[in-house]
């Protein structure tokens, strides 16, 4: 039944567009297909990966930034290796540093964050590391990490893009933060981010940005086609409710969404690529150990589901509703 609706649409707007008769956009539409054809734009594909990664949580211990960096570009080989063209790591891929670790009070309370305490230097070093290996392997790479801003500013929270010449095309900056966030830590960002990897759109978002359906139905009107999805933590009970809002909001605006987080969290939730149907295309490891899957994504330029919720999200209901109070029109009373 799906199948014969959906080929009975297809014929409709064919015959709405051209004027032909429905026979003959139904014998167009039917016959065998050795190339696209013009009315019917071809989809667009690539492979995705994503990672979850072992969590820093000292700001001050620079061996751990090292490692950390050096597990970043660990996976980004095998993802090149696996033919990936963009990698997505989670928020603070290098180091998520602890409120009460940063805090000028701490750690006993939680207060201010004191960002001299962070290896600024360290981090710049490895992230220069991972530049350069997206321009070698040709890879996109997708990384969370802290932008650091003239003080007395505190930093954004961002997510990096670095294309696969090696090369910063744009930053992402968390915009809706955790009250601890705004509070003591961070400056909150302004603007959504997109970007085109051959042809495919993405979309950023980060921390706890899934909580607020909004900021994923801002980026189903500048049309993307996936949303990276970074966020952190150590402790797996809090990763569930990130998980099924991931694909919830993958269903509910028809597009992919890539989930990434720390290690620790896999046990209950791994991270994962939520298809447009709100099923998971690909989960990591559920050991607690950092690793990469892999979706193969495409755009489906056919599937009415997103033209038809933004026709409906317009005038459309309000063109059909009853003036005044249906109730009073009532014939029998419940």
């Amino acid at each position: 039944m799906t199948h014969n609706g959906n080929l009975k649409r297809r014929v409709r707007a064919r015959a709405a567009k051209t004027g032909e008769s429905y026979t003959s956009a139904l014998s167009h539409i039917s016959k065998p297909k050795t190339e696209p054809q013009p009315d019917e734009p071809a989809g667009k594909f690539l492979r995705l990966a994503v990672a979850q990664t072992s969590v820093c949580l000292d700001p001050r211990d620079a061996a751990a930034f090292r490692a950390n960096g050096a597990e970043m570009r660990h996976l980004m080989r095998q993802a090149s290796e696996a033919g990936a063209r963009l990698l997505h790591f989670p928020e603070g891929t290098i180091c998520f540093p602890h409120k009460r670790i940063l805090s000028e009070i701490g750690p006993a309370e939680i207060g201010a964050a004191d960002w001299s305490r962070y290896q600024w230097e360290v981090l710049r070093e490895e992230l220069e590391e991972t530049r350069k290996l997206a321009r070698k392997l040709r890879l996109w790479t997708v990384f969370g990490a802290p932008h650091r801003l003239t003080p007395p500013h505190r930093p954004h929270n961002s997510l990096y893009v670095i294309s696969d010449r090696g090369e910063l095309v744009t930053r992402y900056d968390e915009r809706l933060l955790s009250h601890t966030k705004i509070s003591f830590m961070y400056s909150p960002g302004k603007i959504p981010v997109t970007f085109e990897v051959d042809g495919i759109r993405f979309g950023c978002a980060a921390g706890m940005e899934t909580h607020y359906p909004e900021i994923f139905i801002e980026y189903e009107r500048l049309d993307v086609d996936c949303v990276l999805f970074s966020t952190s933590g150590e402790t797996p009970s809090a990763a569930p409710p990130f998980a099924a809002e991931v694909l919830g909001l993958a269903a509910s605006n028809t597009y992919w969404v890539s989930y990434a987080a720390h290690a620790p969290q896999s046990a209950i939730a791994p991270c994962g690529i939520a298809a447009p149907n709100g099923q998971w295309a690909a989960l990591c490891p559920t050991d607690g150990t950092p690793g990469i899957a892999f979706a193969d994504i495409a755009t489906n330029p056919a599937n009415p589901a997103r033209p038809w919720r933004r026709t409906a999200r317009g005038d459309l209901y309000r063109l059909h509703q009853i003036e005044g109070d249906p109730r009073s029109d009532s014939r029998e009373a419940f």
